[in-house]
């Protein structure tokens, strides 16, 4: 992108009829490293890269507990989502407090969607850069909300944000119609395939990979680097299976081809 004279503010409309500022802003997003969330009738999961400034420094955190029933993955600016995440807090918590009732995932997003929205039409803010995935569990429902910079916020069955996020998103949806009869342990294994699609050449590790489950009898929890490590394990042994079937095939097509030219 390059700048205008149309860019200058948030307010500001081009001749064709757009906001600079906020695709700017979902440009923030689309660099930020891959988040991905899935649900099924009775889990939802989100998964994430995360990434070090430094080789010395720990790798950031792209997943936060909002509630016992509720969680954000992210991705753009990580000091925009803290702001965003003590909004979402404070309204369970008021929610909470006056009904005695946890607050519906779905409200809180429409919420969080209206927040965002306003800066978007106000002289001297800018749009937060930073695109949300929200996952929660109503009692009776799992789901799975994206909200983005200019104020949207779509409910899915799976979702990829971040950089390199379309091939996780093709992933997710060659499988999505599998996804509503799935169990928690398939859920999060098809949610880090996901993730290694987009990955690239990175290898995923227990410390750059983050996890986090919610869902029936299950409260929000983050997974630990032991346990996301079992699932990665898993995958690299599926991985193998099926390299060593490969090559057996390969072996058994050399010794047919072998045994037709010796016929001939």
């Amino acid at each position: 992108m390059f700048r205008t004279q149309y860019d200058s503010d948030i307010s500001i409309y081009s001749p064709e009829g757009r906001l600079y500022q906020i695709e700017y802003a979902m440009q923030a997003v689309a660099q930020g490293s891959t988040a991905l969330g899935l649900k099924s009738k009775t889990h939802a999961v989100v998964v994430t890269l995360m990434r070090s400034s430094d080789e010395l420094s720990s790798h950031q955190r792209k997943i936060f507990k909002v509630d016992g029933h509720m969680g954000i993955a992210i991705s753009g600016l990580t000091a925009d989502a803290r702001v965003l995440l003590k909004f979402m807090r404070n309204e369970t918590l008021h929610h909470k407090f006056v009904y005695g009732s946890n607050l519906p995932t779905g409200e809180v997003v429409s919420s969080l969607a209206m927040k965002s929205q306003r800066n978007t039409q106000r002289w001297g803010r800018r749009p937060y850069g930073v695109g949300l995935l929200v996952i929660g569990y109503d009692g009776d429902k799992t789901h799975l909300y994206q909200t983005s910079p200019s104020g949207n916020c779509f409910s899915y069955y799976a979702q990829a944000i971040g950089s390199r996020s379309q091939s996780a998103r093709t992933y997710l949806e060659k499988n999505f119609k599998a996804f509503p009869e799935l169990g928690l342990e398939e859920l999060v294994l098809h949610g880090v395939k996901a993730l290694k699609e987009s990955s690239g050449k990175e290898t995923l590790t227990k410390l750059n990979v983050g996890i986090a489950v919610v869902g029936k009898e299950q409260k929000f929890e983050i997974l630990k680097p032991n346990k996301v490590q079992t699932y990665l394990d898993q995958i690299l042994q599926t991985e193998g299976e099926i390299e060593i079937e490969n090559e057996n095939e390969n072996e058994k097509d050399e010794e047919a081809e072998t045994l037709e030219l010796k016929l001939d």
